[in-house]
């Protein structure tokens, strides 16, 4: 039997300023209601707005500026039309991928997942685990993570490579649609198994790409983890002085 639990307060908070900004009530470039004023308005605790309006930041649909308060940025740019790195982990067709699946089934979320999910620590996700590899050497080691009532139907739990992109398969199975996506990048240490997996002294530093798929409410689809050994990374970035 499948349940459905309510996402926690501070989400659905978050859900409504986001429609409110989306239909105009919080047009971009306006201050949003004081954490006093939306404590009053919600009937929520203090935490709760604080935790809803960080999670809008995150985001992007807002910012804080000195002097001014929470603005409203607007809708923000839909980062999988311009960043390859998270638009490759949506898309990307494991059966058509050089490498190789390395584990699926059902595991603890770890912390960082948890927190964009919205879902206690340690909540019970579906994880799938695919090694990208490049003429024989492992360039990327790449984690999603998915709810677990999401994956119910699908094939996302088989061990087997999956022929279409897991956003493909999840929006014909379920009927949900994938809106926009936000990305956060650290580097780290790699623990013994990754750093097995990826062929590199355990330690060695890594790129982490914590890759959110959300849906046009802001609720969390797909979350990646994506891994990639530092020393094999060139970052490049471009940009125009005004």
């Amino acid at each position: 039997m499948a349940y459905e639990v309510e996402a926690p307060k501070y989400v659905r908070l978050a859900q409504t300023l986001q429609r409110r900004i989306e239909d105009g009530t919080y047009p971009p470039g306006s201050r949003v209601p004081s954490e006093n004023q939306l404590v009053q308005s919600f009937g929520m605790s203090r935490p709760t707005v604080v935790r809803a309006l960080e999670l809008l930041k995150r985001d992007g649909w807002l910012e804080s500026r000195q002097g001014f308060g929470t603005i409203v940025r607007g809708r923000p740019e839909v980062v999988e039309e311009r960043d390859r790195r998270g638009r490759a982990a949506l898309e990307r067709d494991e059966s058509q991928t050089p490498g190789r699946l390395v584990h699926v089934g059902v595991v603890p979320a770890p912390q960082r997942v948890a927190s964009v999910l919205g879902v206690p620590k340690r909540t019970k996700v579906l994880a799938r685990r695919f090694l990208v590899e490049e003429d024989g050497e492992p360039i990327e080691l790449v984690s999603s993570y998915f709810p677990v009532g999401l994956a119910e139907g699908t094939e996302l739990a088989e061990p087997a490579e999956l022929g279409e992109s897991a956003r493909a398969h999840l929006e014909s199975r379920k009927r949900v649609r994938f809106d926009h996506v936000t990305e956060r990048v650290s580097a780290r240490l790699a623990s013994q198994d990754e750093a097995g997996l990826l062929d590199m002294a355990e330690g060695g530093p890594v790129l982490s790409v914590l890759v959110v798929a959300c849906d046009v409410s802001g609720e969390a689809l797909q979350v990646s983890d994506v891994l990639l050994p530092a020393d094999r990374q060139e970052l490049e970035d471009v940009y125009r002085l005004n």
